[in-house]
């Protein structure tokens, strides 16, 4: 499906003081730069119109999220769900969430080593030709992008329907000599450990309504 391109989109985005404009200014010092904090750093990888990390971002004041989308069409409309302040006096709504316009293949010029704490792909485009296997997000390629910003003990978390992503994916981590599955299940919603606390995306609420199975691994840096 071709994406339908907004032409408000990038000047309502440069105007939004969430939006980070240039990522690789601050490689190194996101937290004390542009949150102020020490706190750790959550980033989404295609994090489409916003609902997820927009809801852990109000649950979970101490930490830091980063939502990168690479179009600035769909990056549009996760920030027109952001109320603006009523006034210049109100405080700067969500201190704790950023968003980036980017290609997540440029992930380590934006972020130093052991910079990031925990990487959500919610929902990934799955690109089920083989041809295009190194662009899903949990490539090699991508796992290799990952483990140079990760933290020692950071972790990757993917959520996906499409079946024949997950499968390569576990496939993926289980052969690589840096990564290692901690938990893995093809029915998220029926797991009873894994499902607590689970925040779901659009997606995950229009997949999980007609009853397709929602799949969901963590994996971590051996």
């Amino acid at each position: 499906m071709r994406l339908r391109n907004i032409p408000r989109a990038d000047s309502v985005l440069c105007a939004c003081p969430l939006v980070v404009k240039d990522g690789s200014s601050h490689r190194e010092s996101w937290a004390q730069e542009v949150f102020g904090n020490h706190n750790p750093i959550h980033i989404e990888i295609g994090m489409g119109k916003g609902q997820f990390i927009l809801s852990l971002s109000r649950y979970n004041p101490h930490i830091n999220y980063i939502g990168i989308e690479r179009y600035s069409s769909v990056l549009l409309r996760a920030v027109e769900k952001i109320s603006p302040p009523k006034s210049p006096e109100d405080p700067r709504p969500l201190d704790n969430l950023r968003f980036i316009c980017m290609d997540a293949a440029h992930i380590e010029s934006v972020f130093s080593p052991e910079e990031v704490d925990r990487i959500y792909l919610n929902f990934s485009d799955p690109w089920p030709k083989a041809r295009h296997a190194h662009r899903r997000l949990t490539s090699r390629e991508y796992l290799e992008r990952y483990s140079h910003i990760l933290s020692t003990d950071g972790q990757i978390e993917l959520k996906t329907d499409n079946r024949g992503l997950f499968e390569f994916s576990v496939r993926t981590i289980r052969e690589s000599s840096v990564w290692s599955l901690s938990a893995c299940t093809y029915d998220l919603h029926h797991d009873e450990a894994m499902n607590e606390g689970n925040v779901m995306t659009e997606y995950e609420e229009k997949f999980s309504s007609m009853d397709n199975p929602i799949c969901k691994l963590i994996a971590r840096r051996q």
